[in-house]
């Protein structure tokens, strides 16, 4: 009597859980798998790997379903003759059937729901235990594996292959759903897509070369650096030496709070190299938490400079 009541459950369980994780599978978005993978998460890669071999994940499923409707149906029976004291033809078949409702219910409709409205929370909760599941059926799911490949062979039709990568359509509309459910502002959405459309170009195309560079001599009047700036509208201008050599730069902020009267202290200049990233420009120079840098080709000689200013305020002008 308990061990039917126990293989009751367990059947129930697991019917409830590969018909969930059959809905899940369906709805979860690609979107969320691609990011939370990018993130290192294990069970999305997981689930990645399992979208682009779909027979595999079916024939778990289908598995494991039918293991779940022979525990069920074994169950009832027992439970039945433990009850009556006897076995009868009529009664073992009509018991399941009397039971189907429950069945149905508890091990269909209502996972099905929970995985249709919650599927990426349930399937990361499920993973590891798909996983499981996979491994343990994996002689008989192979075969129903090989007997996919042979009608895939057939029709000619291969399955969509799901990169660990967005395209930038689909960053674009999730860019736009945020907006529409009030999650992202305007300038919110625009900052992201400037983001996505400028983190490939590299940081040389928004650097000044040097020939066009205005700079002060080390050692020059604090008086004739500020009538520079003003004339150039700059924030901050880059010293040379006596050889005409880059050695740094000073903020205008600091001569003004200064009360030296020739510029002798420099910002040392951080180097980038040219076909670094405007992204990465950008988070080196926040990092270092200076306003200007050398960018330096191959031979780590200096061809151009770049300026935080500059480069922030592309992230924030139109396109």
């Amino acid at each position: 009597m308990i061990v039917g009541l126990i293989l009751f459950l367990v059947g129930i369980f697991l019917s409830a859980f590969f018909s969930g994780s059959e809905t899940g599978f369906y709805r979860v978005t690609r979107v969320r798998l691609v990011l939370d993978g990018l993130g290192g998460d294990p069970i999305a890669r997981m689930l990645l790997w399992f979208t682009n071999q779909p027979a595999l994940f079916i024939a778990t499923a289908l598995i494991g379903n039918n293991l779940a409707n022979y525990c069920v149906s074994l169950s009832i029976v027992i439970v039945t003759q433990r009850l009556l004291g006897t076995s009868l033809l009529w009664i073992d078949l009509l018991a399941p059937v009397a039971l189907a409702p429950i069945v149905f219910v508890y091990g269909e409709l209502l996972p099905k729901s929970l995985f249709y409205h919650a599927p990426n929370l349930l399937l990361r909760r499920g993973g590891p235990l798909f996983v499981l599941f996979a491994i343990a059926f994996a002689p008989l799911s192979a075969l129903l594996w090989v007997f996919g490949r042979l009608l895939q062979s057939l029709i000619g039709n291969a399955p969509l292959r799901i990169r660990l990568t967005l395209a930038r359509g689909e960053l674009q509309q999730v860019l736009a759903e945020g907006e529409e459910v009030g999650i992202l502002r305007p300038a919110q959405r625009h900052l992201a897509q400037s983001l996505f459309s400028f983190a490939s170009h590299p940081v040389i195309e928004f650097s000044m070369p040097v020939a066009r560079v205005t700079s002060v001599e080390q050692g020059v009047a604090v008086s004739d650096v500020l009538r520079i700036a003003r004339r150039h509208r700059a924030a901050n201008v880059p010293v040379v030496n006596q050889s005409q050599q880059l050695i740094g730069y000073v903020r205008i902020v600091d001569l003004c709070l200064s009360e030296a009267e020739v510029v002798d202290e420099v910002r040392p200049l951080s180097t980038i190299a040219a076909e670094e990233s405007l992204i990465a420009a950008l988070i080196q120079l926040q990092s270092s938490q200076e306003e200007l840098a050398a960018v330096v080709d191959h031979q780590q000689q200096t061809v151009a400079l770049v300026y935080a200013e500059e480069l922030t305020a592309r992230l924030f002008r139109t396109h």
